[in-house]
């Protein structure tokens, strides 16, 4: 009995040294972290709202942590190939990723290489870019309200054009919120989708922000009510679609820095308030918004948080939308 309580405390005391020798490990690591260039993989083309927030993380963190920063655009799949690529990397600190709302989309729809849940470890949660849900000038319709009663009249006449990806689900989700049956058709890209409103072989479409600028205080469209559950400083007149009576009515697409899973905490938490620091100075903070974003910073532990709900979020969206589904 005295023997099987001394080999108990052995092994409590050997844990103990073990916990504590890991730690310290994982604090030095910290510390010494980085001594070589780290890739940023970014799975989103050059110039969109993703590459250029994936640009000015790289340039800070090259100019606060010593080191150079590779940007790598690696294209494909609504970001999976990029994503996958930096799941499959050592989870050393030295290859980070840029992902959006599609990371939380695509488990969703596609058969993935990847578990979306366990893949990464979140850095930061950066920000948000909203839509405009606008129509075309020949659409007799002022206000959300409008648009609805009309969709009421006309069930499954009104074209709602979509490009696919986040826009196709913030599409499905409106559809879905305002219990009203649109025809929501497929386009290659935003900007022919905002065309075709324009020119009148669509009716309304989610519009990415900036691009919809020009047009929208052109009167080219006519924006109805932002797709965040804030405002925006760019278009302040604008309801939110749940201020215009969508209820509950939020997808914003955010985009956030993550790392293999497995990295270090030490170096997580480095990168992390590196890249706080930086986009919560009012420099920076003007600029974003500029880009039709908003700034709101996440820890990783609240991000850990927010994929799953997410995934929840549009899995009730797919399924009202009978939208195709991931074969598990």
């Amino acid at each position: 009995m005295r023997l099987a309580r001394v080999r108990s405390l052995l092994f409590l005391l050997g844990a103990l040294y073990m916990a504590q020798f890991a730690y310290g490990a994982d604090k030095r690591a910290g510390a010494a972290y980085p001594t070589k260039p780290i890739r940023l993989i970014v799975p989103f083309s050059p110039g969109g709202t993703n590459d250029i927030v994936g640009r000015m993380v790289a340039q800070r963190l090259s100019q606060t942590l010593g080191e150079t920063m590779i940007v790598d655009n690696r294209l494909g799949a609504e970001g999976i190939i990029g994503t996958n690529l930096a799941a499959n990397a050592a989870p050393d600190g030295y290859t980070l990723v840029v992902i959006s709302s599609a990371y939380t989309m695509n488990p969703v729809v596609r058969k993935l290489p990847y578990d979306t849940l366990t893949a990464l470890e979140f850095v930061a949660k950066i920000g948000a870019s909203f839509s405009v849900l606008s129509v075309g000038p020949l659409l007799p319709v002022n206000s959300v309200k409008d648009l609805l009663a009309t969709a009421e009249r006309r069930p499954g006449e009104i074209v709602l054009a979509s490009s696919g990806g986040w826009m196709h689900f913030a599409s499905a989700f409106f559809q879905s919120l305002s219990k009203q049956k649109f025809n929501i058709v497929l386009y290659k890209g935003g900007f022919p989708a905002m065309i075709d409103v324009i020119g009148g072989q669509a009716h309304a479409t989610f519009a990415v922000s900036v691009p919809a600028l020009p047009f929208l205080r052109s009167g080219q469209l006519k924006g109805l009510a932002v797709s965040t559950l804030k405002r925006t400083e760019l278009l302040p007149d604008l309801p939110t679609l749940d201020e215009a009576g969508v209820n509950g009515y939020d997808a914003a697409n955010w985009y956030a820095v993550a790392a293999p899973a497995g990295t270090p905490r030490a170096i997580v938490m480095k990168l992390h308030n590196e890249i706080a620091r930086f986009f919560t100075s009012p420099e920076v903070l003007k600029k974003i918004t500029a880009m039709g974003a908003v700034i709101d910073i996440k820890t990783p532990d609240e991000m850990r948080k927010i994929i799953p709900a997410e995934i929840t979020k549009w899995t009730k969206v797919a399924i009202d939308a009978d939208m195709p589904r991931a074969v598990k």
